[in-house]
């Protein structure tokens, strides 16, 4: 039974072998399911087995599609590039976000999931949600009121602008649920204040599209708001995170398998060390099966304090495509990587790119136990053979690289 208590549901309390157990069979199905139904991952998993992929390292040899790519897809196979397995004709939707890049919308309860970080966040059946998200053109409007209507809430549907007029409407609806961007509450809060409204009826937030710092967190609790919950989601898989009261990193949606792997590869990272946030999704309209986000996030150990036991990140940490121009030619982080796998005695990598004289240089920074000038010298012949640019190598030692996910580091200065 959906939110009935503390929990959405009992998934989200479910012991860490059994969800995984089930997610490797919905796994299974799924790709299966793309397979059979969509253009695209007809193609591209036509030699996979589906019921071999048992475990995270089976799922790892499947080839990773990157957001970035949607556009050339959808242009040259219009409208969804051929990854959707349901034809346009049977949709309910079709939305435009920037790129532009078009994402389907169905008629199934809660298809963007967004009901269990409202859940998170304090909503409960009968509050009323005062939606500020965008109704025009792209699906976040859509998303949220969706998720909001699944937990059992009534929606005003306010969108964006019209400041005065919201404040007007707060005052007289008197809503007790928010969703939007964490800086317009906080505009609508003080404007309403100033205007002598009464927008005190506002306790619980779900908030998106931009960063919370603890600042602007803090803030919204001193105009009165008792709890401020992040989501993270996107346009084309719904929600893939979201915080809950134990502020602990956020907890990973039921619906949706992670990996963080290496940007520009789909090599999954160890444990707690930053890298793109790569999601497979059961949605059976949009089957997306290891979907590069772009999005950078490191793994937190699985359980939280409040009590939910689903793998955890911590969060947005910034943007993966690392792609720089050097000499004319661009670098992209699976070059780097590709030199890294070709000499094992390197750890890990990081090119560092700078400028002096407008005269761009770039070095690899390398983890090696013991360096030598042979190993340097293979690596050199290395860069120039897979990156097509001449670079320097630096030895360094083991753990001495940051842990921030940047397999390329320009540090040119264009002032």
């Amino acid at each position: 039974m959906t939110g009935t208590g503390k929990y959405y549901d009992e998934l989200e309390t479910r012991e860490g072998a059994v969800r995984e157990k089930e997610q490797f069979q919905a796994l299974q199905a799924q790709i299966a399911h793309a397979k059979a139904n969509s253009d695209y991952f007809g193609e591209i998993l036509k030699d996979v087995d589906p019921s071999s992929i048992t475990s995270r390292d089976a799922l790892a040899k499947l080839p990773v599609t990157r957001k970035a790519d949607l556009i050339g897809y959808q242009t040259s196979n219009p409208p969804l590039g051929g990854l959707n397995a349901e034809p346009i004709r049977e949709v309910a939707n079709v939305f435009m976000s920037p790129g532009p890049i078009f994402e389907p919308g169905q008629r199934t309860k809660d298809y963007f999931r967004m009901g269990r970080a409202m859940w998170a966040a304090g909503f409960r059946p009968g509050d009323l949600v005062y939606n500020t998200f965008s109704y025009h053109m792209t699906p976040a409007g859509h998303m949220m009121e969706s998720g909001a209507h699944a937990v059992g809430c009534p929606v005003f549907p306010a969108g964006i602008g019209n400041t005065e007029m919201q404040i007007q409407a707060v005052a007289t609806l008197k809503p007790r649920a928010y969703v939007g961007t964490p800086s317009f509450l906080k505009i609508l809060l003080e404007k309403g204040r100033e205007a002598g409204a009464d927008m005190s009826s506002i306790k619980v937030a779900s908030v998106g599209g931009e960063a919370l710092p603890p600042s602007l967190r803090t803030a919204l609790q001193d105009l009165g708001i008792d709890l401020v919950i992040q989501s993270y989601g996107t346009a084309d898989l719904g929600l893939i995170a979201y915080e809950t009261e134990a502020m602990e990193g956020m907890t990973i949606d039921e619906g949706v398998f992670v990996e963080i792997v290496r940007p520009g590869t789909g090599d999954p990272v160890d444990p707690g060390e930053v890298g793109e946030v790569v999601v497979t999704s059961f949605n059976k309209t949009y089957p997306l099966i290891r979907f590069g986000t772009g999005d950078m996030s490191a793994f937190l150990p699985d359980g939280s304090a409040c009590g939910r036991t689903g793998p955890r990140i911590k969060g947005w940490m910034g943007r993966a495509d690392q792609t720089a121009k050097v000499k004319g030619m661009f670098v992209h982080p699976g070059q780097v990587v590709d030199v890294q796998k070709r000499h094992s005695e390197i750890k890990k990598v990081r090119l560092v790119i700078t400028s002096h004289d407008n005269v761009d240089a770039m070095t690899l920074q390398c983890e090696v136990e013991k360096g030598n000038d042979p190993l340097k010298s293979a690596i050199e012949e290395s860069v120039q053979s897979l990156c097509k640019v001449r670079g320097g190598v630096e030895f360094v030692a083991p753990g001495s690289l940051p842990n921030d996910g940047k397999v390329i580091d320009d540090a040119r200065s264009y002032e």
